[in-house]
């Protein structure tokens, strides 16, 4: 790992590898949380298995976390060393000419979405202890539809959700294409290709979440 993080073209390989890690489990977590929609008893067979099973619980789960902070701290580091390679004194600076605004700042939209995930930890792991913890409550099946569905009870929590995702769009909607170029994945036939299905990746995923949480909202 200090190889692969010792150079720049190391760390944005480094940082594409996590971020496609991360790309998977978006779809894995969509998936598990969608079944809330669907039906109580399917979310939560799901969560037990989820909240309970040790190899998700203490590889997956730290795995994932590893992930999520590496991968915020490559963008930090990379940003910092290109602000220093790009010279100054420019008279002109049209940066919206060469890039696109969500492009320039990968790294502000990151950390709202790191600021989102802590929170999102928060209500379902730490508050009350009563989501995740295998050995915060004696096993319940029946507790976790419940248990999601009291968390949309608040309209502003629903919007801050809206919001975050719209950013986490946002996010991929760049980073997506960006994590194939980093690990040399350009080609006249299949870039094309890549950038298409990135775009309704980054709609449709958020989209997801988004429904989701209005959905337990108009539902209460």
């Amino acid at each position: 790992m200090a190889g692969l993080t010792s150079s720049t073209i190391g760390r944005k390989y480094a940082m594409a590898l996590s971020a496609m890690f991360l790309l998977i489990f978006l779809v894995m977590h969509l998936s598990v949380n969608l079944l809330s929609v669907f039906g109580q008893d399917a979310y939560n067979n799901a969560s037990q298995f989820m909240g309970y099973n040790p190899l998700i619980q203490f590889l997956m789960q730290p795995v994932l976390m590893f992930a999520v902070i590496f991968h915020f701290v490559m963008g930090f580091v990379l940003e910092i060393k290109n602000n220093k390679a790009r010279p100054v004194g420019y008279n002109v600076n049209n940066g919206s000419a060469n890039s696109t605004w969500m492009s320039r700042n990968m790294l502000i939209s990151g950390a709202v979405i790191l600021a989102f995930i802590f929170l999102h930890m928060y209500d379902f792991w730490v508050h009350e202890m009563n989501y995740k913890y295998i050995d915060g409550l004696p096993v319940e099946e029946t507790r976790f539809w419940g248990d999601l569905h009291a968390k949309f009870a608040d309209l502003w929590r629903v919007v801050l959700y809206v919001i975050s995702f719209i950013l986490l769009g946002l996010h991929l909607a760049h980073g997506f294409q960006s994590s194939f170029q980093s690990i040399g994945a350009r080609h006249p036939k299949y870039t094309p290709v890549i950038k298409a299905f990135g775009n309704w990746y980054s709609i449709l995923i958020p989209l997801g979440f988004i429904f989701i949480a209005i959905f337990h909202y108009v539902t209460q």
